[in-house]
C-alpha cells in the first residue's frame, strides 16, 4: 500500500506574540521563562539563528530547528543609493516579491515595509499596481523585513543609535491585510523586544473606507496617511480606481470619524502626488482646500514629487509648480510640505518599488 508523506512547513515564530511563543514554548516542554529569553533574542537582539540563541539549553535550540523557522524571506537583491538609502529585494518561500526600504537620516532611521506582495488597487501613477496582488503577508514576514533592514544597517544584536520610524507604505494596501498589520505592530511594540511603539508608525492608504474606521477603534493605533492625488471624483476615479467603491465624499466622511481619535497635536496626513499637467493646477490646489476645509479636517497635505519609471507615462511637477500650489494651500490654513524623493537612483522612491523587476522581466521577454 503506498503511503503518502504530507509535507508540513515549520512554524515562523516571528509570527508569534510574546504570550504566543511562551506557550509553543511549553507545549514542547520547556518552562515560560524559555519564551520569554527566545521572544527577547529574536526581536531585542534580533538574532536570525536558532543555534546562536546560547543561552538556551543546547537539546533546546536543537529542537527549535527541528519545529520552528525564523527565516521566511530570502534575500535577492540588495541596491545602495548615493543618499544612503537601501532597498531590498526578498522573495517569500512561495516565490513572491516582497521590498523594504530602508532611509537614514540625521536623527532617525525610517523603514518602508510591504504588507502585501504586489497590490490589487491599480493605481495609474504606481508601479507596483502593474504586477497585481499575489497574497497578503503574515504578520512574521512583516516583522522580518524590520529585524533584516536593521541587521543589514547596524549587525546582528548591534546597537540602534536612534529611533526607528516604521511606514506601511511599500508594496500592497495595509489596510486589505490589517489583521497581519495590526498582529506585527503588537509584537514590535513589545519592551522586551523591538520597542517601536505605534506612535512611531504611519499606515498608508489609498482609501478602503470600512477599515479606516476599524483603525480609529484600535487602542493605541498607528497614525493613518491617505493617499488623495487628485481634488475632484472624476479625476480620482482615473488615477486611483479604488474611488469609484468609495468616492471622496465617502472617503473624507470617513476622515472625519477617524479624527474623533486623534490625539493632542496629532493631524491626518493626506498624501498627494504631483503629476505634471495632470493634477498640479492652481485651480486643483483651491479645489482641494475647499475639499478639506469643507469637512473640517485637522490635516497636513504632504506633496510628493512624482517618482518616474517606465512604462508609466506620467512626468514630475516642476519645483516652481509645486511651490505654488504649497503656499495656495498654505494661503487656506491647511499645514503643506513638499516631501523630497528618497532613494530615486535605486527605484525606492515612492510608487517605483517592482521597477527593477518589471524592466528586466520586460527586456528578457
Amino acid at each position: 500500500m503506498l503511503k503518502l508523506t504530507v509535507m508540513v512547513e515549520p512554524l515562523h515564530v516571528l509570527d508569534l506574540s510574546l504570550d504566543e511563543i511562551v506557550r509553543f514554548v511549553e507545549g514542547l516542554g520547556e518552562r515560560p521563562f524559555r519564551g520569554r529569553q527566545l521572544f527577547s533574542a529574536l526581536h531585542n537582539r534580533r538574532v536570525r539563528s536558532f543555534t546562536e540563541i546560547t543561552d538556551l539549553p543546547k537539546a533546546f535550540r536543537a529542537l527549535l530547528v527541528e519545529r520552528a523557522t525564523l527565516r521566511t524571506l530570502a534575500l535577492e537583491a540588495r541596491y545602495f543609493s548615493t543618499d544612503g538609502t537601501r532597498r531590498y529585494l526578498f522573495r517569500t518561500r512561495d516565490g513572491h516579491p516582497v521590498e523594504t526600504v530602508f532611509i537614514p537620516e540625521a536623527r532617525r532611521d525610517t523603514i518602508c515595509f510591504s504588507s502585501q506582495a504586489g497590490c490589487a488597487l491599480a493605481c495609474a501613477f504606481c508601479l507596483t499596481a502593474q504586477l497585481g496582488l499575489k497574497r497578503s503577508l503574515t504578520a512574521g514576514e512583516i516583522v522580518e523585513q524590520i529585524i533584516c533592514a536593521l541587521n543589514d544597517v547596524y549587525g546582528e544584536a548591534g546597537d540602534v543609535p536612534h529611533g526607528t520610524n516604521l511606514v506601511a507604505m511599500g508594496a500592497g494596501e495595509p489596510l486589505l491585510a490589517l489583521d497581519s498589520l495590526l498582529k506585527a505592530l503588537r509584537i514590535m511594540a513589545a519592551p522586551e523586544g523591538l520597542h517601536i511603539v505605534p506612535r512611531r508608525v504611519t499606515v498608508s492608504t489609498a482609501g478602503v473606507v470600512p477599515r479606516i474606521r476599524q483603525l480609529a477603534e484600535v487602542k493605541d493605533r498607528p497614525h493613518l496617511a491617505v493617499s488623495l492625488s487628485a481634488p475632484t471624483d472624476e479625476l480620482r476615479d482615473r488615477l486611483m480606481p479604488i474611488n469609484r467603491r468609495w468616492p471622496l465624499a465617502e472617503l473624507l466622511a470617513a476622515c472625519r470619524d477617524f479624527q474623533r481619535s486623534l490625539r493632542p497635536g496629532e493631524r491626518l496626513t493626506f498624501e498627494y502626488v504631483m503629476l505634471s499637467g495632470v493634477n498640479d493646477a492652481d485651480e486643483q490646489a483651491r479645489q482641494l482646500a475647499r475639499l478639506l476645509n469643507r469637512h473640517q479636517l485637522r490635516a497636513k497635505v504632504n506633496l510628493i514629487p512624482h517618482n518616474p519609471a517606465e512604462p508609466l507615462p506620467y512626468r514630475p511637477s516642476p519645483d516652481e509648480r509645486i511651490e505654488s500650489f504649497r503656499r495656495i494651500l498654505e494661503a487656506k490654513g491647511i499645514p503643506t510640505f513638499v516631501r523630497r524623493p528618497r532613494g530615486r537612483d535605486i527605484f525606492a522612491a515612492c510608487g517605483q518599488l517592482a521597477a527593477r523587476h518589471l524592466t528586466e522581466a520586460s527586456l528578457s521577454s
